[in-house]
């Protein structure tokens, strides 16, 4: 392996050896690539054990699997099979290889003094290897047509959409997924503000967004960098997916991709999500390769405020056509490759049914936005609240901040201040505030603040406005289908707080009906209860 990337496609086709005792599996690391730095560290994480390149290179193996046809694999002594890397073949680098062709096709890789240095050219699509036979006839001689084993995990775990989606806490929100490749020429090169521009767009009890980068990004960027060059974006609930599965599962759970060049966005194609092209590359990108008709055929954005209309427009475009010009043998990978890997090993291979994994459910929290610039508009005793990132440049009704985990100047700045009740007894001996005394304090201590709210339960608010005083509010769930839907209660005191400022309104009780995203529930607004103005929080 040279990268993080081509190991992760190495760790896909392994279960071929599921059950067999016979086989032991060790990596090394080609040296040579500039994206080696993660790889390591993603081989310590799987448990793999390793050796030493000049070990490698001393030694005879049965078989040597590289999901690369860079480095100095020649040297190595053994059967040598090289494996699909990418979904298809879309992308030149120039200056790397021969002009206008990518390295799975490249002569001047794949080939040492005019002969093919592989066994076995695995290929996902017949289409790859009538290129392959244009372009390096000695390498298509020894190709054959296996699929593609990320597809098979990713087809392999459609059932398991709706938990990915709850494991990212997507809800009813549509997901929306960004997907960048590498280099300088890739989406987040070109148009690095538009994860920040579309998080401030996007009404966040709509709308969920993440962000895929190429493993090549993860590893030259780094972990510390991205959060620090992402932070708008992060703060107002970006998912930045790891490189390994979690890209996959959240490809899954997405509602819509919007994508450059690279070949992510295929995978999506296959899966039947919308597609939106925001960048295509330019030179790098194959004319007449699957991605170039992926990316002629879906609607393009221009601007992050274009997003509702090309998702209205990329609906219509048959994405699973398209994506069949990349992808062949679905779901037959693994017993393809099985059938090959054991012909050059001269094994007959156990009888053990060889199945795609299911990917893990993904693991990366979202931060919880702590401020929001809150759009409202009340008519009569109906409240329609858009929730977005305090940085948008959208007009908003008033900003609505978290006590106290936001900063101090948001919160100073803020209309709406609320707190969560934390349900839990105090670790140390000591007084907890009552709705009742927090409310009012923070009215006190904030003169700007207009009202403050005390979250008790997901149905149970203390809401105390400045001139309306405190008052309880009631939210009743939304039912359907079989479901309880709940909305946020902080976006009901937003709504409730747009409602009491409003020109006229009638004295409590009163039942309002409050839309927040795609919920609509009933609010029902009385005079202050004793037990929520005595509710510790």
């Amino acid at each position: 392996m040279r990268s993080a990337g081509a190991l992760h496609r190495l760790l896909d086709v392994l279960p071929v050896f599921d059950g067999d005792e016979r086989i032991s599996v060790r990596f090394t690391l080609v040296p040579g690539s500039d994206f080696d730095v993660d790889a390591l560290a993603a081989l310590e994480h799987s448990g793999a054990r390793t050796i030493t390149w000049d070990a490698a290179r001393a030694g005879r193996h049965d078989l040597i699997l590289t999901a690369s046809p860079k480095g100095a694999l020649r040297v190595l002594s053994g059967p040598l099979a090289l494996l699909p890397h990418g979904a298809g073949f879309n992308k030149t680098i120039d200056g790397d290889g021969s002009p206008c062709l990518p390295s799975g096709l490249d002569p001047h890789y794949l080939l040492t003094r005019g002969e093919p240095w592989a066994d076995l050219y695995a290929l996902a699509h017949d289409d790859q290897l009538a290129r392959l036979g244009r372009c390096c006839p000695p390498a298509a001689a020894r190709a054959t047509v296996v699929g593609d084993p990320t597809l098979d995990r990713l087809l392999a775990s459609a059932h398991h959409r709706e938990s990915y989606r709850e494991a990212l806490g997507t809800g009813l929100r549509k997901l929306v997924v960004l997907t960048s490749t590498w280099g300088p020429e890739s989406l987040l090169a070109r148009r690095p503000g538009l994860p920040g521009e579309l998080a401030g767009r996007l009404p966040h009890d709509a709308y969920q967004l993440a962000l895929i980068l190429h493993p090549n990004e993860h590893s030259k960027i780094g972990s510390l960098d991205l959060s620090r060059q992402l932070v708008p974006a992060l703060d107002a609930g970006l998912v930045l997916a790891a490189p390994y599965e979690e890209w996959a599962a959240v490809l899954v759970a997405a509602d819509a991709v919007v994508t450059d060049h690279g070949s992510t966005a295929l995978y999506a194609a296959a899966l039947g999500r919308p597609v939106i092209g925001a960048y295509d590359g330019t030179d790098e990108l194959i004319p007449d390769s699957p991605m170039a008709r992926l990316l002629q055929q879906v609607p393009a954005l221009s601007a992050a405020d274009a997003l509702e209309d090309a998702l209205a427009a990329a609906g219509s475009v048959d994405t699973v056509g398209l994506a069949n010009a990349a992808f062949a043998r679905q779901r037959q990978s693994l017993d393809q490759l099985r059938h090959e890997f054991y012909r050059l090993l001269g094994l007959r291979p156990r009888p053990v049914a060889v199945t795609a994994s299911c990917l893990p459910s993904p693991t990366t929290a979202p931060r919880r936005p702590v401020a929001f610039a809150v759009r409202a508009a009340v008519s009569g005793q109906r409240i329609s609240v858009a929730r977005l990132a305090p940085h948008t440049r959208e007009t908003a009704h008033h900003l609505a901040v978290e006590q106290p985990v936001a900063g101090q100047r948001q919160a100073e700045s803020a209309a709406v201040l609320w707190r969560r009740a934390s349900h839990q007894a105090p670790a140390l001996p000591g007084g907890a505030w009552t709705a009742d005394g927090w409310t009012a304090r923070i009215l006190d201590e904030y003169p700007g603040c207009r009202t403050a709210a005390a979250v008790l339960t997901p149905t149970r608010c203390l809401v105390r406005h400045r001139t309306a005083g405190p008052l309880s509010v009631r939210i009743a769930p939304h039912r359907a289908d079989g479901q309880v839907l709940r909305p946020d209660p902080a976006a009901v005191v937003s709504a409730v707080h747009a409602w009491l400022g409003s020109a006229a309104r009638p004295e409590p009780p009163v039942s309002l009906v409050c839309d927040t995203g795609p919920l609509t529930v009933r609010v029902h607004l009385t005079a202050a209860h004793a037990t929520d103005l005595g509710y510790e929080l």
